[in-house]
């Protein structure tokens, strides 16, 4: 590993722990832990914190996933079938992320926020009680919107994939915020595992420093789920709405001021 100073080791733990909260309480985590990554070591390509950040995340989303599944109920076997299409698709993300400007993705993805942003307040009760009959239709365009399509990005890039994750599932499998966010992470932790793979074989992993992150991650995705599950579908929402605002800021900056 580089040399790093304890300063900038003990501001990426904090990252880390913030980070992992978000992550498990409605996913966007990456919004705090790729950004500090990549300031503390810009001298490196890239592909190195979003590597390390991949095994720092695959941590604290499993511990949240677990959490949700001793305490929510969902449908894990959905869960599982989900986050096996995101995998595939996030190695081939990761495969062309070296590959694909960024530039050209996040105003796509701007636009893409803003426009949830508005659609969830407008819709006060999107994500608070859930239910009701979901087709085959909706089934598959879950498949193919959140396994195939934000599996893609997850590797492409990754910050604010476990937000477009609980969108996804509210919007099309008429989740609630809480058990779309339990769901998210089983995806989730799949779609890390995916990535990470392609950036090991790619040798684009601090393995020095992952681990020490990867505890902090696990702390904050701890505290996160059991936050998540003790306040509800309004506590998610709010969080949800505060993510979607500090992605697009940081996508915005990075687009036009950085």
């Amino acid at each position: 590993m580089h040399d790093i100073s304890l300063t900038a080791l003990a501001a990426l733990c904090v990252a880390a722990a913030l980070a992992g909260w978000i992550d498990a309480v409605v996913g966007g985590g990456g919004l705090l832990q790729l950004p500090a990554l990549l300031i503390a070591f810009p001298h490196l390509p890239p592909a190195y914190a979003l590597g390390t950040n991949k095994a720092v995340a695959v941590v604290g989303t499993s511990a949240a996933a677990v959490t949700y599944a001793r305490k929510a109920p969902f449908d894990v076997r959905l869960a599982a079938r989900l986050g096996l299409v995101a995998a595939l698709a996030s190695v081939g993300g990761a495969f062309f992320a070296a590959g694909v400007e960024s530039s050209v993705l996040r105003p796509l993805i701007i636009v893409l926020l803003l426009g949830v942003a508005a659609f969830v307040v407008l819709r006060p009760h999107f994500g608070h009680t859930g239910g009701g009959t979901v087709t085959r239709r909706r089934v598959l365009a879950a498949f193919a919107v959140a396994g195939v399509g934000i599996g893609f990005y997850d590797g492409v890039l990754g910050p604010g994939t476990g937000t477009f994750l609980v969108i996804a599932l509210v919007a099309l499998l008429n989740m609630n915020m809480v058990t779309a966010s339990a769901t998210t992470k089983v995806v989730n932790v799949c779609t890390n595992i995916g990535a990470l793979a392609m950036f090991t074989w790619q040798g684009t992993v601090l393995w020095a420093l992952a681990p020490v992150l990867a505890l902090c991650n696990m702390g904050g995705a701890f505290l996160g789920a059991h936050m998540a599950l003790k306040r509800g579908s309004g506590f998610v929402r709010a969080v949800l709405l505060v993510t979607v605002v500090g992605l697009v800021g940081k996508l915005a900056y990075d687009q036009w001021w950085a």
